[in-house]
């Protein structure tokens, strides 16, 4: 499987291609319930994050969930 670069919160990570966001959190050690994602500029509503397949150069901010009260 090839190497490839995506940007994840302004750092350039490696990771191996095909990958689904839920993939990629996990491997973070984030849960995937715990986290609001944006793939490209666009929010990613949960029920895609095991379906939605990361390509070389994407952008993903994610987001922890914290909370409070």
């Amino acid at each position: 499987m090839p190497s490839s670069q995506i940007i994840a919160n302004g750092q350039k990570l490696e990771v191996q291609l095909p990958c689904a966001i839920e993939q990629f959190l996990v491997s973070r050690q984030l849960l995937p319930r715990s986290v609001v994602v944006e793939h490209n500029g666009e929010a990613v509503a949960p029920s895609e994050f095991r379906t939605r397949e990361l390509r070389d150069g994407d952008k993903l901010e994610v987001v922890k969930i914290v909370a409070g009260g």
